[in-house]
């Protein structure tokens, strides 16, 4: 596999290395030892199919509290999605940054997202078909969510979604997590100093 890093550190685009022959190609999509080599020693504990009939579907961005934060390895196997994630690490220097990378079926293309990052994507296609490998079980009560076009982190989608649920239409603005006792774990007293610095598309 070959692992490129982000902007955002600890985020890896993973493109597979293709052995290929008359009959097709083959490839390794994980590895334990690879992603150690990364820095990436969180085995999945838990798998995921997101199946989404509509193109302009979006999903997020969504995240887990400590101690039930979530890394993600996650792969389009059908159609295509820009998928998106915010750097939540308040120790980070791209806190409050987003990235976006378009993950298609036939690219094969992964993005490894680390724990406190939120994530979300938009279809760009219809039938598309998105996958996870989770390091972290679903836990109801560390489960939050970050406005999906909070104008405070930028995220600059290809058009405008036309399928949001109701409850990822009304998650907190980016500025609203500090005055919440969990969120203000995740995102400590640097808040009050933050200033935008939007990110960018991969």
């Amino acid at each position: 596999m070959k692992f490129t890093e982000t902007a955002l550190a600890g985020a890896y685009v993973i493109d597979v290395e293709r052995l290929a022959d008359e009959r097709g190609f083959f490839a390794r999509s994980w590895c334990e030892d690879e992603f150690a080599d990364h820095g990436i020693v969180v085995p999945p504990l838990q798998a995921n199919i997101s199946f989404n009939p509509r193109r302009g579907t979006l999903r997020g961005m969504h995240y887990q509290l400590p101690p039930h934060e979530e890394t993600k390895l996650v792969r389009c196997t059908r159609g295509a999605i820009l998928d998106v994630i915010v750097d939540l690490r308040a120790e980070s220097p791209t806190f409050g940054q987003w990235l976006g990378v378009e993950l298609t079926a036939e690219s094969y293309r992964m993005l490894f997202v680390p724990g406190r990052f939120a994530h979300g994507f938009l279809t760009l296609a219809d039938h598309t078909d998105v996958c996870y490998q989770v390091s972290a079980k679903y836990a109801p009560g560390a489960e939050r969510g970050l406005r999906w076009n909070d104008p405070a982190i930028g995220i600059r989608w290809p058009f405008a979604p036309t399928l949001i649920s109701d409850k990822d239409q009304h998650h907190p603005d980016f500025r609203a997590l500090a005055a919440v006792p969990n969120e203000a774990r995740l995102v400590s007293g640097l808040m009050m100093d933050w200033e935008p610095d939007h990110g960018r598309s991969w």
